[in-house]
């Protein structure tokens, strides 16, 4: 593995903010941690990079035990959200900042500089002054100038956390294809789990300090671990459920579950795409109290006529219902998720 953490442990205040946490990150991989403010995931980067000491536990680098070792030492780079650009410095000196403490010859630092400019879309720019680059412009810059020293792990803490949505939409994915073009081992911390599932090889999601779950983002996505993770990645179809064979009894009645799902009591999840709509006299009677235009579908939001707790559905644009319609609804099976118990402590 080229990053290990073993048991990483650091407190504030006696309080653990890392707490206990295992995570290894192998060579040419991409590693997106999520989590909210709190969680500890910038925590994590920090220790890595050697700018936060542990209280207990290691962290390795091919296999070397990084206790000690400063961090303009561990090979390292590491973008911040805000770029941390030189200002007195064009964009070619901030390139090149890296390579120039290295004792890079100039006529290999000008070269390496116009190769990493071409690669993140801003061939030319070298001359051009920090001030007058806009958001998206400044963060290529900071990316190119953290690849410029060739770090063995790039490191990035909220890399797009300042820019538009249509900005980041467009970014993620010429970062995906850059990092897969040169092979960069990353490690990534942010709390949009958009941004970080279309980055990344694999999704680790953090709560208080520990890892909640970690798997690639099909897995993450199609079969959260618990409770906290479906919420925190958007799912509110969250009811308490008792799973014997294959239906669970939930407020809203009986429900189908994946076979193999765990027995007894558990939180149960059916994605809004579960959540079929019928004629008012068919499944479980539900009135429509709100609807939401997402772009690709129209999310409504269901009363049961019954007193269950609200739910949401997802539905084609053209066959969305209006609010105050009566429908009825029925569950699939395939989009439900028996959860495991939520970690006490």
């Amino acid at each position: 593995m080229l990053l290990s953490l073993e048991d990483a442990t650091v407190r504030f205040g006696g309080r653990p903010v890392l707490d206990g946490v295992a995570l290894d990150v192998a060579e040419h991989e991409v590693v997106c941690v999520l989590g909210p403010s709190g969680s500890g995931k910038s925590t994590l980067l920090r220790a890595v990079a050697g700018l936060q000491p542990l209280d207990a536990g290691r962290v390795l680098l091919d296999g070397r035990d990084q206790s000690g070792v400063p961090a303009h030492r561990r090979g390292v780079g590491l973008m911040f959200q805000d770029h941390q650009l030189f200002p007195q410095r064009d964009v070619g000196g901030n390139v090149a900042f890296g390579p120039r403490m290295h004792k890079v010859s100039r006529a290999e630092r000008d070269a390496e500089t116009g190769r990493l400019l071409d690669l993140v879309g801003l061939p030319g720019a070298a001359r051009r002054a920090v001030a007058g680059l806009s958001g998206g412009e400044q963060q290529r810059v900071a990316l190119a100038r953290a690849l410029a020293p060739r770090p063995r792990l790039l490191m990035l803490d909220e890399p797009l956390g300042q820019l538009d949505r249509s900005l980041r939409e467009r970014l993620v994915v010429e970062l995906r294809e850059l990092f897969g073009r040169l092979g960069t081992t990353v490690l990534a911390v942010t709390h949009d789990q958009g941004e970080a599932f279309a980055l990344a090889d694999r999704v680790v999601v953090m709560r208080d300090g520990r890892i909640a779950q970690s798997g690639t983002p099909l897995d993450v996505w199609q079969r959260p671990a618990d409770e906290f993770v479906a919420r925190f990645l958007g799912f509110d179809n969250v009811v308490p459920g008792t799973v014997a064979g294959g239906c669970a009894d939930t407020p809203w009645g009986k429900l189908p579950v994946p076979d193999g799902s765990p027995q007894g009591e558990h939180p149960v999840l059916v994605r809004p795409a579960g959540v079929r709509l019928l004629p008012a006299d068919e499944g479980r009677p539900c009135t429509v109290t709100a609807r939401t235009f997402k772009g690709t579908h129209v999310a409504v939001r269901l009363l049961p006529r019954d007193g269950g707790p609200a739910l949401e559905a997802a539905c084609a644009l053209r066959s969305a219902p209006e609010t105050g319609d009566a429908v009825g609804v029925e569950f699939d099976a395939e989009e439900t998720v028996v959860l495991r118990q939520q970690p006490s402590g």
